[in-house]
C-alpha cells in the first residue's frame, strides 16, 4: 500500500501534504491533552508494532506493496488520534531510512494509512461493539471486522490515487507522466491482494490481540476519549 516516489504528480503530493499538515497539528494537540503519562510507552510500542508488521510486505503489480498495518489495533488501544501519530512515525522512518514509500508521497501514505485507516477502523469497532462488555466475544469479532474493512478502505483510496494520475498528469498525446495505470487497473489490483490476503492478516492479528488483552489487560480496552 506504500506509494513510492514518481507515482504521484507534484500537485497530488502537495495536496496530500496540505491535507495532512493540519491533521498532524490537531493530532499532536489532542494527544498532548488526552494521552496520560503512563500511556506514552504504549504509543511508542504501537509505532514500533506498526513499523514491524508493515515491513512484511509483498510487491503487487503496479509498483506498490501489500501488507498488514496494525493501525486499527493501535486506535482501539489509544484512540485514533494517537494511532495517527504512531503510524505517521512508522511511515516516516520507513521512507527515510528504508526507502519503503516515497519521501514525496509521505503525505499521501499518511493520509491513507495513518488517517483513513485508524479512524475508519476505530469507529467501525465502536459501532459493532456498541455497549457490549469489555470481555464480550463481540469485541473480538468487531476488532477483526474493523481491521479487515479499514485496511481495504485504505487500499481503495490508494488505488484511486494511482488511477487518477493518468487523468491529472499526461502529455499532449495522452501519455501518463506518473502512474501509468488508470482506475480500471489500479483499483482492482490494489484491492485484490488486500481483500484476498492482507485484509485477513490484519483481521486475525487485530482480533487475536484484542482477545489476548481481554484475558490479561482488559483495562486497555476501555473506550478512549477522541475529542479535544
Amino acid at each position: 500500500m506504500h506509494i513510492p516516489d514518481g507515482y504521484l504528480g507534484p500537485a497530488t503530493c502537495g495536496f496530500f501534504y496540505a491535507v495532512m499538515l493540519p491533521i498532524w497539528a490537531l493530532a499532536a494537540k489532542i494527544v498532548k491533552k488526552t494521552l496520560k503519562n503512563r500511556q506514552v510507552p504504549m504509543l511508542a510500542i504501537g509505532a514500533a508494532f506498526s513499523f514491524v508488521i508493515m515491513m512484511f510486505n509483498v510487491p503487487i503489480p503496479g509498483g506498490s506493496t501489500g501488507h498488514a498495518v496494525g493501525a486499527v489495533l493501535v486506535a482501539i488501544l489509544l484512540g485514533p488520534w494517537s494511532a495517527c501519530i504512531a503510524i505517521t512515525v512508522a511511515l516516516v522512518i520507513q521512507a527515510l531510512l528504508f526507502g519503503d514509500g516515497g519521501i514525496t508521497a509521505i503525505g499521501a501514505n499518511c493520509f491513507n494509512i495513518a488517517f483513513v485507516m485508524p479512524f475508519t477502523g476505530y469507529y467501525l469497532y465502536r459501532l459493532i461493539s456498541y455497549r457490549c462488555p469489555v470481555n464480550s466475544k463481540r469485541r473480538v469479532i468487531a476488532a477483526g471486522v474493523a481491521g479487515y474493512l479499514a485496511l481495504n478502505i485504505a487500499a481503495l483510496f490508494t488505488g484511486i490515487e494511482f488511477g487518477l494520475q493518468p487523468l491529472l498528469h499526461h502529455t499532449t498525446i495522452g501519455q501518463s507522466l506518473y502512474c501509468p495505470y488508470g482506475l480500471n487497473v489500479a483499483v482492482p489490483v490494489m484491492l485484490g491482494g488486500h481483500l484476498l490476503v492482507f485484509g485477513w492478516v490484519e483481521a486475525i492479528v487485530t482480533a487475536l490481540a484484542v482477545s489476548y488483552l481481554q484475558r490479561h489487560s482488559p483495562e486497555l480496552l476501555v473506550e478512549k476519549k477522541v475529542n479535544s
